[in-house]
């Protein structure tokens, strides 16, 4: 059996410090949570670990030089720097909404690119 990874939960106020044994890429033991949302992040940040990418990209003709954007929805980590890239390219023309979709279906990865803040 290979040596545990020690993880923080974040599912929870209390922060549990949890041990995954993780074997060809999957969870095969896991000690320390105190709540199942705790295992169950443990779980998925040793098999698939996802984020919400948020930043900023540039507007044109708008009241402020960036619109700050999030993706819709949690992406797995390695999709990070594509996603980051075509980001990059987009120019925010219009006036946006909170929520509002920037770029949608991004690359056919299946997330919107959307507006954090109101920009007029």
């Amino acid at each position: 059996m290979s040596d545990g990874v020690e993880l923080t939960s974040s599912e929870c106020p209390t922060g549990w410090t949890v041990t995954v044994v993780v074997e060809g890429g999957t969870a095969v033991a896991i000690d320390g949570f105190g709540c199942l949302r705790g295992r169950d992040y443990a779980v998925a940040e040793v098999e698939c670990p996802v984020r919400v990418l948020t930043t900023s990209v540039a507007a044109q003709g708008l009241s402020v030089r960036k619109v700050p954007v999030r993706l819709s929805l949690p992406i797995p980590c390695e999709r990070l720097m594509n996603a980051a890239a075509e980001i990059s390219k987009l120019r925010v023309r219009r006036p946006v909404r909170v929520g509002d979709v920037t770029l949608a279906d991004i690359r056919g990865f299946g997330f919107d690119i959307v507006a954090s803040r109101e920009v007029t």
